[in-house]
């Protein structure tokens, strides 16, 4: 029997990881399997082929997109051609939504368009867009087009069976739980939940973003706050974790004189007291480890006027949509400052009922995100397709 084959396509960090541990787990059934597609070093290690690292090119918001259409078009416009030409058995999207939905759509456009050619590759997206947060009718354009979505958070899959229930929706769990083999470190590191930071040395993490963008238009701001939070604080220690040596460059001609980490993140979440972090991917990691965190996010005019018209839910930050209620300070667009980002870092150092508080909370939230073993759940979802 031919062995199977697998296009992946991850445009982010977080999701080059996350296909990599997707690859793994579908080589432990399927040995003989065969992986290609674009994404990052992960999941190259893991064995991809690839035919470009799509992770350089990532970019968030309208404005972006726009000023990177051409090279957008072109790099879709490659993966497309290569789709059809090796004629996958199976094309999974791996977040990225926005390019991933576009470029699964056009496949199964091509397959319509093309039913003598005999090839009808399943499509798959591997956390879901989202669509419960703005324009929701990209549900229907996904039960169109998608044979399987393969969902990170619990509330997801009864949306989907709201709105699109002929859609096959599976919450896998996140995958975040249990990739972390040191879960002593959880809870129980850093200031503890009613600690005083009287006499002690409290460490302050940033997290201004992955993307240049990010950096850019977060770091400047954060590191205004990181002053103020100093004055009061003189003894505290500040660490930034990026991902990559080029963003660490950024970083440092953007002002940056502190210490900054390549990865490595847990660890470094692991000693942090409280963290200033872009709502994002990241802020679920800061949940994970039971870490106090002031979010914030900063983008385009332009981007932040569509935004502000299409979005629907009440915050951008994941772990206060899971609660149902602002466990994290959040701060948007304008309001975004040193003075608030400072004021209520200060405010989860100080606090100790507060900080004890939002440490259970976070703890609740964790433990809703399923079991330990997403990538094994989710290889099996995508192998029963073929049943």
């Amino acid at each position: 029997m031919k062995p199977k084959t697998f296009m992946l396509i991850a445009g982010e960090a977080s999701g080059d990881l996350l296909a990599a541990e997707l690859v793994s787990a579908l080589r432990g059934q399927l040995p003989d399997a065969q992986f290609f597609g674009a994404g990052g070093a992960k999941m190259s290690a893991a064995g991809v082929e690839l035919a470009f690292d799509l992770t350089q090119h990532s970019v968030i918001g309208i404005s972006d997109v726009l000023k990177n259409i051409l090279k957008f078009r072109r790099l879709f416009n490659q993966l497309l051609a290569l789709a059809i030409e090796r004629k996958p058995d199976v094309v999974i999207g791996i977040d990225f939504g926005g390019f991933n939905l576009r470029l699964g759509a056009a496949i199964k456009k091509y397959v319509r368009e093309n039913p003598f050619s005999k090839w009808d590759p399943k499509i798959v997206q591997f956390v879901s867009p989202q669509v419960w947060a703005s324009r929701p009718g990209r549900a229907d354009k996904l039960a169109r087009d998608y044979d399987l979505l393969l969902s990170i958070f619990p509330f997801e899959k009864a949306w989907y069976a709201k709105r699109v229930p002929q859609f096959r929706v599976e919450f896998v769990g996140h995958p975040m739980i249990g990739r972390f083999t040191n879960d002593d470190l959880r809870f129980t590191s850093g200031l503890a939940a009613g600690a005083s930071i009287v006499n002690r040395k409290s460490q302050i993490l940033l997290l201004p973003g992955s993307r240049k963008s990010e950096l850019q238009r977060h770091l400047p701001t954060m590191l205004a706050a990181l002053k103020t939070i100093q004055e009061k604080l003189p003894t505290a220690k500040t660490k930034m974790v990026l991902p990559n040596p080029a963003l660490v460059s950024l970083a440092k001609a953007l002002g940056a004189n502190l210490e900054i980490q390549i990865g490595e993140l847990p660890w470094a979440l692991a000693e942090s007291d409280v963290a200033l972090a872009s709502t994002g991917t990241v802020t679920m990691e800061c949940a994970f480890f039971g870490v106090p965190t002031v979010t914030l996010y900063k983008t385009s005019w332009l981007t932040y006027q569509i935004a502000k018209r299409i979005v629907t839910v009440k915050s951008l930050t994941m772990p206060n949509l899971l609660a149902g209620e602002p466990v994290y300070p959040e701060f948007i667009q304008n309001e975004a400052t040193p003075e608030n980002l400072s004021r209520a870092a200060l405010e989860l150092l100080e606090n100790a009922t507060h900080r004890a508080q939002i440490k259970a909370q976070l703890a609740k939230i964790i433990s809703s995100l399923g079991e330990p073993g997403a990538a094994s759940r989710a290889a099996e979802a995508i192998l029963s397709l073929f049943r």
